[in-house]
């Protein structure tokens, strides 16, 4: 079984330049993917946000994976996933760059810019692991 190994890097939150608006607050993380005994540097994932939703819980859009590289098998809702847990990591009451607390669902921070490293790993197998 070959598994997809993703180093998150980056998140740039609720820039206008990658779409924010006054409805929609769009993020974007920045990552590395193995897969294949091959490195792909340079992609990205847009996340897509109501404003006024909760960080922590309120629902969010995953974009595939952007940039130039890997085309083949891929396993979306495992990527989805790990994407939204760093995500959520970075901005909430159990966050660990900014920490709201409180039910304080109308505050919006715009081009916050987080570095920091996370590796995650996930099996690329059956039928619905294209990208």
């Amino acid at each position: 079984m070959t598994k997809a190994r993703v180093t998150f890097e980056q998140c740039i939150q609720d820039s206008q330049d990658y779409g924010s608006d006054d409805e929609h607050m769009i993020s974007r993380v920045f990552f590395s993917l193995e897969i294949g005994g091959r490195r792909y540097d340079g992609l990205y994932a847009d996340v897509k946000q109501t404003v006024g939703s909760g960080y922590e819980d309120g629902p969010i859009e995953v974009s595939p994976p952007k940039g130039a590289g890997y085309k083949g098998p891929f396993n979306y809702e495992a990527f989805r996933a790990s994407v939204e847990k760093y995500y959520r990591s970075l901005v909430g009451s159990k966050a660990t760059a900014i920490r709201i607390s409180g039910g304080a669902r109308n505050i919006r921070m715009k081009n916050n810019v987080f570095q920091r490293q996370e590796v995650v790993e996930f099996p690329v197998s059956g039928a619905d692991v294209a990208w």
